[in-house]
């Protein structure tokens, strides 16, 4: 499509979730390369201007750059469905499922898709019990949270409370799971298109928030340096995965790879990040799409929907 095809576009970025600032960072981002390839793009705030707002400027498509709840997780969504304004990425059911952890894992259970063995978790909750059955280590974190926040990892069993109570200062509902050693791969998603697979290869022990968002020591292998009949396996998986629980346009879907090559899934990004550190524009750099290349593909797809 031309730039004039895409109208007036609204660039939704900061919102009011945990993850503000790194929506911040991927709406200026997606902004600045609309703007370059001649786009009339405007940078929107939900939390700074109201929805009525929104609709008096006329807009005629959103590019969805927040992160988190209140924009990932199928309000904007449901909202933008509402006035009729066309946006990117998933829908309301798909974006509000694929924001829930616990409830992404049940589906890809019931569909054989691997997951690691997870149970849902809180203040009152026989932490002996779910060592047990779970194992150790274990992740505890946020079921409703992305960007790692409120994540821990468990070592040992008196260290679950305070795990717990750390996920719990960010959600209601916490999520034990099994952690699976390994590679850490992400497998982003446009269109039909799986775009390589990355190997996160973080300096420190987690790639937790800093060394996603801050930290120039993480690193990143893509091409992942994998087997290609390897590679197409876990990318099929990811596929599936993806468009199981509802999703479209673009997204991210997390990979963990045990130590006899079996990958475990572990969740869906259905608005992932689009910062100099982020994930799918590397991916899509790989392909031999650019940056800019890639804002204007995902605003395409809108009309594929």
């Amino acid at each position: 499509m031309k730039p004039a095809q895409f109208g007036k576009v609204a660039v939704l970025l900061g919102g009011k979730s945990a993850e503000r600032e790194v929506s911040l960072m991927s709406g200026g981002a997606v902004l600045e390369a609309l703007r370059r390839g001649g786009v009339d793009a405007h940078g929107f705030d939900p939390q700074l201007r109201g929805f009525d707002q929104l609709i008096a400027e006329h807009f005629d498509r959103a590019f969805i750059a927040l992160h988190g709840r209140y924009g990932e997780d199928g309000t904007m969504q449901g909202a933008l469905e509402q006035i009729g304004l066309p946006y990117t990425g998933s829908g309301v059911m798909a974006s509000a499922l694929a924001m829930d952890k616990w409830r992404t894992k049940l589906i890809w259970q019931q569909v054989g898709i691997p997951t690691p063995a997870s149970l849902l978790v809180n203040k009152s909750s026989d932490v002996d019990a779910v060592v047990k059955q779970l194992g150790l280590p274990l992740i505890v974190k946020p079921v409703h949270e992305g960007s790692t926040i409120g994540l821990t990892k468990v070592t040992h069993s008196d260290q679950m409370r305070a795990a717990i109570d750390a996920a719990l200062q960010h959600d209601a509902y916490v999520l034990a799971e099994t952690f699976i050693q390994g590679k850490e791969l992400t497998a982003s998603i446009l269109g039909e298109q799986v775009l390589p697979l990355i190997h996160i290869v973080p300096a420190g022990e987690m790639y937790d928030y800093n060394a996603k968002y801050v930290s120039d020591q993480t690193k990143y292998h893509c091409p992942s340096g994998l087997p290609a009949a390897l590679e197409a396996k876990i990318q099929g998986i990811a596929l599936q995965a993806f468009k199981i629980v509802g999703c479209r346009g673009w997204g991210r879907v997390d990979v963990m790879l045990d130590a006899q090559d079996n990958p475990w899934l572990l969740e869906v990004n259905t608005s992932p990040g689009m910062t100099s550190h982020s994930l799918v524009p590397m991916a899509a750099k790989a392909a031999g799409i650019s940056f800019d290349q890639l804002v204007l593909r995902i605003l395409e797809l809108i009309d594929a929907v």
